[in-house]
């Protein structure tokens, strides 16, 4: 009876430390995998975008007058992704292409960085 009972609790504590040490090992890896971090997609947003978007995505005075839209505005931010890649790829209206300078997973995190602009309204 004791016997079994501890037979139980190693298969238990065996298959436990298995899990932690996997995942464990799997968090590097996930992390590295996981595209451009938000602090150098904010900063391609503001060598790239925010000459007229503004930092916070509101609009600089060059963009205003241009009438660039409030990238935090509940118009933009119901756009979906594929929009707004394709948006930052191919430019539109007075917007310059961006497919020449940036990479697809570049195009990809300013539209993660866009998404996180509604936060900052």
């Amino acid at each position: 009876m004791l016997r079994e009972k501890i037979r139980r609790f190693l298969v238990y504590a065996s298959a436990i430390l298995t899990v932690l040490v996997g995942a464990l090992l799997l968090l590097p890896i996930l992390r590295a995998n996981s595209g451009p971090d938000s602090t150098a997609s904010s900063e391609m947003f503001r060598t790239k975008c925010a000459m007229c978007h503004g930092q916070d995505g509101a609009g600089s005075a060059v963009g205003r007058s241009m009438n660039v839209p409030d990238l935090r505005s509940p118009v933009v931010q119901k756009l979906p992704d594929a929009e707004l890649a394709q948006a930052i790829s191919n430019g539109k209206g007075g917007m310059p292409s961006f497919k020449g300078s940036l990479s697809e997973d570049q195009i990809q995190a300013l539209v993660t960085h866009i998404r996180s602009l509604h936060h900052k309204k």
